[in-house]
C-alpha cells in the first residue's frame, strides 16, 4: 500500500551533505532520510535500521507465508463468512487469493518487525523505491519505541486492532508527505485544496491499481483506513502535542477515537463500553466492528455517504458472534448507544438498508422488526440495557430459529 503516494509531488528537501550508513544498497538514502525523520519528529533513532534487497518472488513469498498462518486464516475465513453473510462480498470470491494479488501488486518494500529489517524489492522504480524506504524507515524508528510485532498481534477486538494499526500507518504517512512538502508548517495550508484534496489524491491514486481498484468497497476501505484516516488522526496529534511525542504512549482504543477529535482528544475521553454477550451454541467466533465497521455496512447498501455517518455516529460499542446453525451461518450483532435517538437513527438506517438490499419492508411489532429476505430472517430490536439504549440484529437462515440469543441476559459494561 506504498505507491500512491508516487502520484505525489516528489518535493525533496534541498541538496544537504549526506552521512554514509554502511556499505550497502541505498545506504545513503536511509542516513539521509533518518537525519530528517529524526528532525520531523523530534525523537532519535537509537540504532541504525537493516536494510536488505529482496527479489519479488521473495516478497510475494513472504506474504503468502504471512497470510496461510493458522491463526490468520482463521480470521481471515471468519471475516469472509460474516461479510458474505451481510452481503459486503460476492460468494465466489477468496478473500486470501485477493489479498495476495492485491499486495502482489504494490507491494515494494516493508519492514518486518520480527528480524528489525527493511526490506525492498530489487529493480523497484528507484521513485518508488526511495518513498517506501523513506515510509518504512518510520515505521524502524517506531519499532524502537514501542514493540510493533505485539501491538499488531490483538485478537478478538478488531476495531482496536484498526485504531493501532491507524496509529502504526497514519504516522509513517503523515510524516512521509510533511517531509515531501517542504517538511515545515501546516501541511494542510501549503496543499492546494487543503487535507482534504490530500485524501482525496490518495484515493484516486489507487485506482490506478487494476487489482486493488476491482476489489470489493469493504476491502479497499478497510485497507485505506489506516493510511487516510490514521494520518489524518496523526496530523491533529501533533497540532494537539506537538512534535517530540509518539502516538504510542497513549493509543486510540477505537476507530471512534481515531476519527473524531472530541472521542480522543476531549476530557474525559469517549471509551466504548463493553458489550459481554451470553452463551450462544454453534458460536464459530466472537469479535467487534467498531464505528467504522458500522459505517462500512451502512453505506455497502444505501450508498448513502450522509446517512452511513450520521447513522453510525452515537456508536459506543458493539460485539458480533457468528454462529453455525443446522441451516448455516447465523449472525448475531449488539450495538450500544450514546442516546436513545442514537439508537433509532441506527434501527431506521437498517431499514434503509433493507429496502435497498432486499427490496424488504419490516414487520413492526412495538420496538421490534422483522424482516422476510430471501433465504434470510432477519430480526432487530432495541431495548435499554443498564441504562444504555442497545440494538440487538439477528441474521438466521431462512425457516431456523432465529431466538439464537437471550436479550436479557446481554450485559453493558459502563467505560
Amino acid at each position: 500500500m506504498r505507491k500512491w503516494l508516487g502520484v505525489m509531488s516528489l518535493l525533496l528537501l534541498g541538496c544537504r551533505e549526506r552521512a554514509t550508513v554502511g556499505t550497502g544498497p541505498y545506504a545513503d538514502k536511509v542516513a539521509a532520510d533518518m537525519s530528517q525523520i529524526e528532525n520531523a519528529l523530534g525523537v532519535k533513532y537509537k540504532t541504525v535500521p537493516k536494510l536488505e534487497v529482496r527479489s519479488r518472488d521473495q516478497v510475494r513469498g513472504f506474504l503468502i507465508e504471512k497470510l496461510h498462518e493458522p491463526e490468520v486464516q482463521k480470521q481471515i475465513a471468519n471475516q469472509e463468512a460474516i461479510y458474505k453473510l451481510l452481503g459486503m462480498l460476492p460468494d465466489t470470491l477468496h478473500v486470501t487469493d485477493l489479498f495476495v494479488r492485491v499486495l502482489s501488486e504494490q507491494i515494494i518494500g516493508y519492514y518486518d518487525p520480527k528480524t528489525k529489517v527493511l526490506y525492498v524489492v530489487n529493480g523497484a522504480p528507484e521513485e518508488y523505491a526511495g518513498i517506501t524506504i523513506m515510509h518504512e524507515l518510520v515505521h524502524a524508528l517506531q519499532d524502537q519505541y514501542v514493540n510493533l510485532d505485539s501491538l499488531q498481534h490483538i485478537t478478538g477486538d478488531d476495531d482496536r486492532a484498526a485504531a493501532i494499526q491507524a496509529v502504526i500507518e497514519g504516522q509513517a504517512t503523515y510524516e512521509q508527505i510533511y517531509l515531501m512538502s517542504g517538511g515545515s508548517g501546516n501541511i494542510a495550508a501549503q496543499l492546494p485544496g487543503g487535507w482534504e484534496q490530500m485524501r482525496q489524491e490518495i484515493r484516486e491514486a489507487q485506482k490506478t491499481q487494476p487489482i486493488f481498484a476491482s476489489a470489493p468497497m469493504v476491502i479497499q476501505e478497510t485497507l485505506l483506513f489506516p493510511y487516510i484516516n490514521g494520518a489524518d488522526f496523526v496530523r491533529r496529534f501533533h497540532g494537539h502535542y506537538g512534535k517530540g511525542r509518539l502516538p504510542f504512549d497513549s493509543m486510540p482504543v477505537s476507530t471512534e477515537q481515531v476519527m473524531h477529535d472530541t472521542a480522543y482528544f476531549g476530557k474525559p475521553r469517549d471509551v466504548p463500553s463493553t458489550i459481554e454477550l451470553p452463551a450462544i451454541a454453534g458460536t464459530v467466533d466472537q469479535n467487534d466492528f467498531g464505528e467504522f465497521g458500522a459505517r462500512l455496512y451502512l453505506y455497502q447498501h444505501t450508498r448513502d455517504q450522509d446517512l452511513s455517518i450520521r447513522a453510525s455516529n452515537g456508536w459506543d460499542g458493539d460485539r458480533y458472534a457468528l454462529v453455525k446453525t443446522p441451516a448455516g451461518n447465523a449472525f448475531v450483532w449488539v450495538t450500544v448507544w450514546d442516546t436513545p435517538n442514537d439508537g433509532a437513527e441506527f434501527m431506521s438506517a437498517i431499514d434503509a438498508v433493507m429496502r435497498a438490499r432486499f427490496n424488504i419492508v419490516p414487520r413492526v411489532t412495538g420496538e421490534h422488526r422483522h424482516f422476510e429476505a430471501p433465504k434470510r430472517t432477519i430480526d432487530v430490536d432495541v431495548r435499554e440495557v443498564g441504562g444504555r439504549p442497545v440494538v440487538l440484529y439477528v441474521d438466521a437462515p431462512a425457516g431456523s430459529n432465529a431466538s439464537l440469543v437471550d436479550f436479557s441476559k446481554v450485559k453493558v459494561v459502563p467505560r
